[in-house]
């Protein structure tokens, strides 16, 4: 499968929605669109991953790269994991350097 990575950044909030599978051969792809958004003046940095199927270490590798790039001042939220890939964040623990909720509606 395919990946994604749709950027859009308002009022100092990065939202990025992640679909696909995000593994080694993607993951530049998501690094090229963090840097993207770390150009801006950022407070947090959403990424919205419900449609994201598949996270492998490099996947997670950009996350990290994400938290550096961006630094402590910069909140990340992971929105709507699916449990394979929620199970892969917590396994590692970076479920403790960033906000993971569940998607807001239904």
């Amino acid at each position: 499968m395919s990946f994604e990575a749709k950027s859009h950044v308002w009022d100092g909030i990065a939202t990025i929605r992640l679909r696909g599978e995000l593994e080694s051969k993607s993951a530049g792809r998501l690094n090229r669109v963090i840097e993207e958004v770390a150009t801006q003046e950022l407070h947090r940095m959403v990424l919205l991953m419900d449609q994201l199927t598949y996270l492998s270490s490099a996947g997670l590798r950009s996350l990290v790269y994400a938290h550096q790039k961006l630094g402590r001042g910069v909140e990340i939220v992971l929105v709507g994991a699916l449990p394979e890939v929620a199970e892969t964040i917590r396994l590692t623990g970076f479920d403790r350097s960033v906000v993971m909720q569940e998607p807001t509606g239904a």
